[in-house]
């Protein structure tokens, strides 16, 4: 009897102790809304909900499929970059035939660019950071080269339908902030429950015995960028739509700050593990300490000191857990 009870009590410990680490962020999370809730009047009201999820929009698809990515084993930077050539084209074609037809051609452009980079990155085995970095200056000259760096915008009579995205919708969010969530449920179930999504962690695990299971490994890859050209288009479609126009020089580093939600809410940037809930939770602490900061008027410039430091923890965190590991 002593046997089996010490059998079956070491598991336990070491299930609960995965549900700490998992969970951890989550509660990081619900502390600093309590601090908030407790310290502004204006937090826990349901139109601050409505700001925070349509502020988290264009970060949560980005960081959605740089989940994909990373968890794989790649990096993508020019998701950015993509971003603007797709919301260039969506408004050129939406000038010509139509609303609908320019956020579809938009999709289109930005899964074509989003592959171009997979098979760029796939084929000369270059590394991922230092590719997309190339990729990303190329792809954000294009879209100079399409405008003559001026902005676009659709015709007058077209931009009520246009700014579609900004409008109310389900429980009062704007329709991009639907978009956004509906895009991390898909991936997260694409991710968690699907044998592409097995794959995915399988390669980003280890490499070389993914290949030699049989996995396609290049494949894999040009399909997480290819992903994430169609996040980048719709990304870009919402920020036109808020804006009313596009321009070359469209979301200029907001590629890091989707990387470093992803990484702040526990995804691991060695690959092989994370989740896209976790990148959801990291999104969520980014736009919620962004919140706090205009709530109770505090100085912005900290805002950045204090977003770095949790990037800081949240690698050492990923390094230290890694070495337990593989120890």
């Amino acid at each position: 009897m002593t046997t089996v009870t010490v059998a079956v009590s070491k598991p336990a410990q070491k299930k609960f102790k995965l549900n700490v680490r998992d969970f951890g962020i989550v509660f990081g999370l619900i502390a600093i809304m309590l601090l908030l809730t407790l310290n502004t009047g204006t937090f826990l009201t349901g139109r601050n909900f409505i700001n925070l999820f349509d502020q988290a929009a264009i970060v949560g698809l980005l960081a959605a499929a740089a989940t994909l990515c990373i968890v794989s084993g790649v990096f993508d930077l020019s998701s950015t970059a993509n971003l603007a050539v797709s919301a260039i084209a969506g408004v050129m074609i939406t000038q010509h035939l139509g609303v609908i037809a320019g956020f579809v051609g938009a999709l289109v452009v930005g899964g074509v660019l989003g592959t171009v980079t997979g098979l760029i990155v796939v084929s000369t085995k270059v590394n991922s950071f230092i590719g997309t970095l190339a990729v990303s200056i190329i792809y954000r000259g294009l879209a100079i080269v399409i405008t003559g760096g001026a902005i676009v915008a659709p015709l007058p009579e077209q931009l009520a339908s246009f700014q579609t995205w900004t409008w109310p919708s389900l429980f009062g969010l704007t329709a991009g902030s639907v978009l956004m969530v509906a895009m991390t449920i898909v991936l997260g179930i694409v991710l968690w429950r699907t044998t592409f999504g097995r794959r995915i962690y399988a390669v980003g695990g280890n490499k070389e015995a993914a290949r030699l299971s049989g996995i396609r490994t290049g494949s894999i890859h040009v399909a997480v960028f290819a992903i994430s050209g169609l996040c980048s288009a719709m990304a870009g479609m919402i920020l036109a739509s808020r804006a009313g126009s596009a321009q070359p020089a469209m979301a200029l580093g907001v590629e890091l700050t989707a990387i470093a939600a992803v990484v702040i809410g526990g995804t691991s940037i060695l690959g092989g593990h994370g989740a896209m809930w976790r990148a959801f939770v990291g999104v969520m602490i980014l736009t919620v300490i962004g919140n706090g900061f205009n709530l109770l008027h505090w100085d912005t410039t900290y805002q950045q000191v204090v977003t770095g430091v949790l990037i800081l923890l949240a690698v050492a965190a990923d390094g230290l857990f890694f070495r337990k590991r593989a120890g």
